[in-house]
């Protein structure tokens, strides 16, 4: 009866142990696929900084290119009226 008995309760022991290891395996293997997923979006909120800030350069250059533009094709006109003005015939 006590050989039973103590039976049992190794066996509720290695049961109870048994859940416990598993329920630890269980949180670290969630932990593990939580770190790569924060890794996943770090990577890709990286890459959307670094896309951000290549289409603000972009941006940029084409601004100052038309400004450049702007003031290429204004220049003439700008001058006209100084012309007529000097003109000795």
């Amino acid at each position: 009866m006590l050989k039973a008995i103590n039976t049992k309760i190794l066996l509720a022991i290695l049961a109870a142990l048994t859940a416990i290891g598993s329920a630890a395996i269980y949180q670290n293997h969630e932990a593990h696929k939580a770190a790569v997923a924060a890794a996943k979006a770090a990577a890709i909120l990286q890459q959307q900084q670094h896309d951000a800030e290549e289409q603000r350069k972009r941006d940029e250059a084409f601004r100052k290119q038309v400004e450049q533009d702007k003031k290429r094709h204004n220049s003439a006109a700008a001058n006209e009226g100084k012309t007529w003005k000097s003109y000795i015939p």
